[in-house]
């Protein structure tokens, strides 16, 4: 098998040209390729006919959907573009779009409008107790008496009355000293047996269980908790209410067909009427008003099946119900509650929801009645504490009406607020409640009227802080930027309590940022720390300093801008915990990544962010979890590639020696750093045009230090081996010949530790396809090594195929042929008179040897080895489990030869027959992989210098599988 004696001569370019795409002139025309494409079908009937061929119909349809335009709705994005541009579609569109808008705002809530259940967790974390609470619990009646047939309706009607009385009869059991969670815990089974009994047709025993929740809103015996315990009872009435509307909705089912949602009262069937009415008498026998209320409010959307105006009729009925309350904090949250629902059914009737909140006003100053001061005393609370549990409600109340109000209702607010006193409470919700724009317009008149509120009741602090809350999101007059951050700082900085001051300072962080500069930003920076430093009190406020440095950096993301303002850094001092540390500095190289557009070499910001991610890399440890150790080493890699010194490359060099100190425990900074030396010693040559002086040349071997001692400290073992050949690379393109066999040698001597199993993205996998990929790569770099003077004849590549042999591969693996195909490959480009590519200003072994016999020779040899070790593992798969793997290997082996070998040398002509015949000898043979081979075969034998195919040709029979 003399096999590379006779590698066929390569004409690479020549090649190359024969193998270029031919060029054809294009007339574009219309076509533009992100236009509509027209598909055009060809549509195939088939007539089976006895005794007939099939015959072929063939139609052209232009109208299929191409199958990506289908995606965009037949509209592409640019399409939109240019219908944007036809002002008959805009003009239709912008009117279908506002009479849809106008037909919305009337009768229906948009998503603008923040729902209840948005409010609902954050009133369950706010108001809390420690205090034993007490509940009621309805145990049902054990009372039954025998009936005749005969009286079997008027002992039926009895029943249900004496069921309901049954309540007032003692049929409930009261639990004592209940904690928070044990009453949430016992609501929530409420709640569950009210749905279990209306799903076992026991509809009187779930009316009683809502009747009984309802009547605990009346207690206020632990006052602080009442919102909450508000928020879990109208959750259980949101419950009853829906299954009473959806029972009687399923009553209106004509022939399975149910209601349309706008339906109207006479589509409505007899039956369900009556039972929705009955519903309704069933509520106006309930005794009390509290729970006799909130019943009915909660079946309120019912009285659409009865009439149109139902529900308009019923609302004012029961804000005058509301007057009955006499505790001002349950009746504030019965008008809530009954606002939540009137939203939910009749949005359209905002008189009702005025008229709801006026009486709420008229009714005010109950709150500092004695019956109110009575019961605050005997319960410890203070005002400032009880009039907080005032706010979710008036909350509510003002955003249901303050919904899509027009300007001047917030006009009529604020002068009703200055008839009461300026009351803080009701100041405070008005600002929460109208849109930050309205409320912007008019900072300063809210800023008069909370230097004159009482501070005795509502502090003065919690005004500021909602008033900010609106000034980050709208921005107020220019002129009055200045005076509304003095006036509102004045009240800040005078704060004693640590946590009110961090409350309030954080919100006007963010006025201060967006409307000044770094100076004034730097003053309340310095304020904060003043605050916050006395008794380590940012301990206990790690969540507002959070957002303040998140607020401070959504402003001010230049760095060079950042870090030059004073008390930014000693700010940062303050995270002392050090979880929240280094959130604080993921957040600012996050920032940093996202916004620095230019690389820099400002000393105060390379400082300042080394300081930053030190911080991110020091928290790293043996319980770090995989993802974070990702996440915190593609933040440090983000600011290492955004380092640039120009071309001062020594001061780079220094600064990737530092960093590689700083950040040892984070295998991809590493790997980040070894790549930008690298590509330092790659930008010097190209500064140098491949021409090293001694100074540059000694730089790059600097360089090329840098990378071998860096890469063994390395774990996983496949990086390791790229990075020794990527290296070895650029020590080769910088003429460093003996560095850049240090690297190969690495290579090779590493190959043998290559385990048979690799951790790939947490999951076990073999690591036989690396391993070639590698190797691929690996071969064709070797292709221009030159051989070093005194280590023999192509001692690397001789050196990787000793490592090859010993290496134990899998027995079922072909993996080591596939190899030493590839080997073949590289043994033939090595005997061409010039090889297929070079290094500039490096000599390969082509212009060493100059084609010398006695290297040619070295290289046959080496190829009479490979392909002895070819053919021994083909007889080894002889075994009949095997024979599928010999066929598809004999085949890739025929191509080799097929591609490299010179066929006129009668022995590996034998061979490559030998080989085609044992690819088909046991049927495993692709029938259609052969015939394409054959045809190649014979085009190629129509080239001058290839007409030995044609006898090749002959000698090669195509077997059938049978």
């Amino acid at each position: 098998s003399c096999f590379l004696r006779h590698a066929r001569s390569r004409n690479y370019v020549s090649e190359s040209e024969v193998c270029r795409l031919e060029s054809v002139p294009l007339d574009f025309g219309d076509y533009h390729p992100l236009k509509p494409i027209t598909v055009t079908e060809s549509k195939t009937k088939k007539m089976n006919r006895k005794g007939s061929t099939s015959s072929t119909s063939s139609s052209s349809s232009s109208s299929v959907m191409d199958p990506l335009s289908s995606v965009l709705d037949g509209t592409d994005p640019l399409s939109l573009f240019a219908a944007a541009a036809d002002p008959v579609t805009t003009a239709a569109t912008m009117d279908s779009t506002r009479k849809k808008r106008d037909k919305d705002d009337s009768s229906a809530v948009g998503s603008d409008f923040e729902p209840w259940s948005s409010k609902r967790g954050e009133i369950l974390a706010r108001y809390t107790t420690t205090e034993k609470l007490s509940i009621n619990l309805y145990m049902g009646s054990e009372k039954r008496k025998a009936t005749t047939a005969g009286s079997a309706v008027s002992e039926k009607v009895r029943t249900r009355l004496e069921e309901l009385d049954d309540l007032e009869e003692g049929s409930q059991k009261e639990l004592l000293n209940l904690t928070q969670q044990d009453y949430m815990n016992r609501i929530e089974e409420l709640n569950q047996s009210l749905k279990d009994a209306w799903s076992s047709d026991q509809k009187v025993k779930a009316l009683k269980i809502v009747i009984q929740c309802s009547k605990l809103l009346s207690d206020t015996t632990v006052i602080q908790f009442y919102p909450s315990k508000f928020v879990l009872i109208t959750d259980i009435l949101d419950t009853f209410g829906k299954l009473v509307y959806e029972r009687i909705l399923s009553m209106c089912m004509d022939s399975r067909v149910s209601l349309p949602d706008n339906f109207s009262p006479e589509s409505v069937n007899d039956t369900a009427k009556e039972t929705c009415l009955n519903w309704f008498f069933k509520i106006a026998s309930i005794r009390e008003l509290i729970p006799r209320f909130y019943v009915e409010a909660a079946i309120l959307k019912c009285n659409k099946f009865l009439s149109k105006t139902g529900i308009s009729e019923c609302l004012p009925r029961l804000t005058s119900m509301i007057r009955g309350i006499g505790d001002p904090l349950v009746a504030v949250y019965a008008r809530a509650y009954l606002c939540r629902v009137g939203m939910e059914v009749a949005p359209q009737l905002k008189e009702s929801l005025n008229k709801n909140f006026f009486d709420f006003l008229l009714t005010f100053k109950q709150i500092h009645g004695d019956t109110v001061q009575n019961q605050l005393v005997v319960q410890c609370v203070e005002i400032p504490l009880y009039l907080t549990l005032y706010s979710p409600a008036i909350d509510w109340i003002l955003r249901c009406i303050a919904y899509r109000a027009p300007e001047v209702l917030l006009t009529e607010m604020m002068e009703r607020c200055k008839k009461l006193g300026n009351n803080a409470l009701l100041l405070n919700s008005v600002m929460s409640a109208f849109r930050a724009e309205f409320i912007a317009a008019r900072s300063m008149d809210f800023i008069a009227m909370i230097k004159e509120c009482d501070e005795s009741g509502f502090p003065k602090h919690l005004l500021f802080r909602s008033l900010g809350l609106n000034l980050a999101l709208a921005d107020p007059p220019e002129n009055d930027r200045l005076q509304i951050l003095n006036e509102a700082w004045k009240v800040i900085t005078k704060l004693r309590n640590p946590q009110d001051y961090i409350n309030c300072a954080e919100v006007w962080v963010e006025y201060t940022c967006r409307h000044f500069t770094k100076r004034e930003v730097n003053t309340v920076l310095a304020d904060v720390i003043k605050h916050m430093t006395p008794d380590r009190a940012f301990e206990d406020a790690y969540p507002q300093l959070q957002s303040i440095i998140q607020k401070v950096i959504t402003y001010i993301y230049d760095f060079s801008l950042l870090f030059s303002v004073e008390k930014f850094l000693p700010f940062l001092d303050m995270f002392q915990k050090e979880s929240v540390r280094v959130e604080v500095c993921k957040c600012i190289m996050e920032s940093f990544i996202k916004h620095q557009q230019e690389s820099t070499k400002d000393p105060v910001i390379l400082n300042a962010l080394l300081h930053i991610c030190k911080t991110m890399h020091d928290s790293v440890n043996a319980l770090t979890l995989e993802d974070e150790k990702r996440m915190l080493a593609a933040l440090i890699n983000g600011f290492i590639k955004m380092v640039s010194f120009g071309r001062d490359f020594e001061q780079q060099l220094s600064f990737y020696v530092e960093a590689r100190s700083m950040f040892c425990n984070l295998e991809p900074v590493l790997v980040q750093l070894i790549h930008s030396v690298n590509q330092l010693a790659m930008e010097t040559r190209k500064v140098m045009k491949g021409n090293h002086s001694r100074k540059t040349a000694a730089f790059v071997r600097a360089c090329v230090a840098f990378c071998f001692i860096t890469i063994p400290s390395l774990s996983s073992i496949f990086t390791r081996l790229n990075l020794y050949l990527h290296s070895g690379q650029v020590a080769l393109a910088n003429q460093c010949l003996s560095q850049a066999d240090a690297f190969f040698k690495a290579a090779v001597s590493l190959v043998p530790e290559v385990p048979k199993m690799i951790s790939v993205d947490g999951k076990m996998r073999p690591s036989d396809a690396f391993l070639l990929e590698f190797l691929c790569n690996f071969f064709s770099t070797l292709l221009v090594v030159p051989d070093h003077p005194e280590q023999g004849v192509l001692f690397l590549v001789r050196g990787l195929l000793n490592v090859i042999q010993d290496y134990t591969w899998e027995d079922n693996s072909d993996d080591k042929v596939r190899i030493y195909t590839n080997v073949l490959h590289l043994l033939s480009a090595m005997s061409q008179e010039a090889y297929i590519y070079r290094v500039d200003k490096v000599d390969s072994n082509d212009t060493l040897y100059g084609g010398d016999s006695k290297f040619l020779a070295e290289v046959n040899k080496l190829c009479e080895t490979v392909i002895a070790q070819i053919l021994d593992h083909l007889k080894t798969l002889g075994k009949e489990e095997t024979l599928k793997r010999q066929s598809q290997l004999a085949l890739y082996f025929f191509n080799t030869i097929l591609a490299h070998g010179d066929l006129r040398n009668n022995k590996l002509n034998q061979l490559s027959v030998n080989l085609w015949n044992l690819a088909q000898k046991h049927g495993f043979a692709d029938t259609k992989t052969m015939v394409k081979t054959l045809e190649y075969i014979k085009r190629r034998s129509k080239h001058p210098d290839m007409s030995h195919f044609t006898d090749l040709a002959l000698r090669l029979p195509l077997q059938s599988r049978t």
